[in-house]
């Protein structure tokens, strides 16, 4: 990826993303581009699509500068105000925004790209930073007005999603399903759920 093309973004966001994001924030836009790069590399994904990608992963929240429900869509708005200047043709920007769409929960992924940024924003389910990660966003949807779940209500939430989660791609399900079951049953021992 053009290093120019990462800092424009990554200096937009931190600069215009609200600051009350605790975990829609900076830190999990370059944790999701990290995870697509890496998930990029095991699963094969030509240059061009991985460049793509990386700049799906750097944009696919950018659209909280405008709208916080909706975000999906206000980013490709930014695709298509922000890219241009960079050399993105409009079928690349298209491409780049059909990965961003698909993030919305529930995810829809379908190509091999949109698999990847899915699994990629998603990754953390399988880490051992889930807890402190998932308490952030129950936090930030508290602040946001959109859901204010007790921490027990929170974690049967959790039970039923990450129950029903599957990676889409064979390297993240390596890679991530063991640890998403731990988490799983940290929490069901946590809870008595």
């Amino acid at each position: 990826m053009n290093p120019s093309v990462f800092s424009y973004i990554i200096e937009k966001l931190k600069v215009h993303l609200p600051g009350d994001l605790l975990y829609h924030n900076i830190d999990h836009v370059l944790d999701v581009y990290e995870a697509v790069n890496r998930i990029s590399k095991a699963e094969n994904i030509d240059n061009d699509t991985a460049e793509l990608l990386s700049v799906a992963a750097l944009m696919h929240d950018a659209g909280m500068i405008i709208s916080y429900k909706g975000h999906e869509a206000a980013a490709c708005k930014l695709v298509t105000e922000w890219l241009p200047q960079f050399g993105y043709t409009e079928a690349e920007r298209k491409r780049i925004c059909g990965m961003i769409l698909t993030t919305q929960l529930p995810q829809s992924a379908t190509l091999p790209e949109e698999k990847i940024l899915c699994d990629a924003d998603l990754d953390y389910l399988g880490r051992d930073d889930f807890f402190m990660i998932a308490e952030r966003l129950r936090l930030e949807w508290k602040r946001k007005g959109i859901i204010d779940y007790s921490l027990i209500e929170w974690y049967k939430l959790q039970v039923e999603f990450l129950g029903n989660h599957v990676y889409y791609t064979h390297s993240n399900r390596i890679k991530r399903d063991e640890g998403k079951q731990n988490n799983l049953l940290q929490i069901k021992e946590l809870f008595n759920l």
